[in-house]
């Protein structure tokens, strides 16, 4: 199998060392906006370097693995679906509604494959947590809680490109939620702050947000999130049901401390980041990538589940900026690409 890599950054690079180490892939092709970079990764790995995005296509490949920039992503989905390949594409679609609407419309247009890149779905945490909710071992849930706090903040140029706090962080949490759960968000009431460092203001972002999410059966959920909790990388959900109450993300590296007497020390070598926190999920989304290539698997997280959860980031964004709860009813998208 032959797989074009397109975006050779931080986790297009974790991603390429991933692929170029499966069993089932004979080669790649890497590409980047910066050749070098791209050249460099390539002959660290024994693969070859395109010297753009034509050539990967031209060249022939198999699949095609986008880790570019977002603003990016939808058009190279659809080139991508119009050249009859599989995708498999870092969230989110597109950083707009109309964006995702049309790359998955392509997709479907043209019978092809996009699986999303929504690693949590493939931690043990949070697999556990999915199979104690459906095996109905908490009982009746009624209250979620998710958490993400990144340590230090993403370069001031990243801002204005990352959608917003809602869209590039919390959508994780969104996504989790209803994987997990098995229900659909149904409205959502949303704060934030921009009390942070001035970069925040200078983009329109905000450096932490807080929301309170109602799901379709009655259950509570809140989702906050930081880019600046500097213990570490914290990321973590509990769920409480009338009968048991468990939490994905508690080990002996969560950046958390107990003031109790007897509670636990705090973590002496505590996540510093995403990549290593979620290393063994984001091998192993790749490798289903690569069963459902093979046509060994259904595409277990695919272009619609990610179109809801950016539907909830909206909604989010909505209500922080009026200032009230929002339904996700008021959201596009929500029953076929034409809603």
């Amino acid at each position: 199998m032959r797989i074009g890599v397109i975006g050779t950054g931080r986790i297009g690079t974790f991603h390429a060392n991933t692929l170029s180490r499966h069993r089932d892939v004979g080669s790649l092709i890497l590409t980047d906006v910066d050749p070098v970079r791209a050249q460099e990764l390539a002959h660290r790995l024994g693969e070859t370097a395109a010297p753009g995005v034509d050539e990967i296509f031209k060249w022939g490949v198999d699949a095609v693995v986008i880790t570019a920039a977002t603003s990016a992503h939808a058009e190279l989905i659809g080139r991508a679906a119009r050249s009859g390949l599989p995708v498999f594409c870092e969230k989110p679609i597109a950083l707009d509604l109309p964006g995702t609407l049309q790359a998955i419309s392509e997709v479907e247009t043209a019978g092809t494959a996009l699986q999303m890149g929504f690693q949590r779905r493939f931690d043990i945490g949070y697999t556990g947590a999915r199979e104690a909710v459906r095996s109905g071992r908490l009982g009746r849930l009624h209250t979620v809680r998710a958490i993400t706090s990144d340590q230090a903040p993403p370069p001031a140029a990243y801002l204005p490109l990352s959608g917003g706090l809602y869209r590039d962080t919390l959508i994780h949490d969104f996504d989790a939620v209803r994987w997990v759960t098995g229900h659909e968000v149904v409205d959502v009431f949303a704060a934030g702050s921009d009390a942070g460092p001035g970069m925040f203001r200078e983009a329109g972002d905000i450096d932490t947000a807080a929301v309170v999410l109602t799901l379709d059966d009655g259950t509570l959920a809140s989702a906050t999130a930081t880019r600046l909790n500097g213990a570490g990388y914290d990321v973590r959900m509990e769920l409480a049901g009338e009968r048991d109450q468990i939490t994905v993300g508690l080990d002996d590296r969560t950046p958390i401390a107990s003031t109790e007497p007897t509670g636990p020390p705090a973590a002496s070598k505590p996540w510093t980041g995403f990549l290593e926190r979620f290393g063994p999920a984001y091998e192993a989304e790749l490798a289903a990538f690569i069963e459902v290539v093979r046509g060994e698997r259904a595409n277990p997280c695919d272009g619609r589940e990610a179109l809801q959860a950016l539907r909830i980031a909206e909604a989010c964004e909505l209500s922080r900026r009026e200032r009230r709860p929002v339904r996700l009813g008021e959201i596009p998208g929500g029953r076929d690409l034409g809603a």
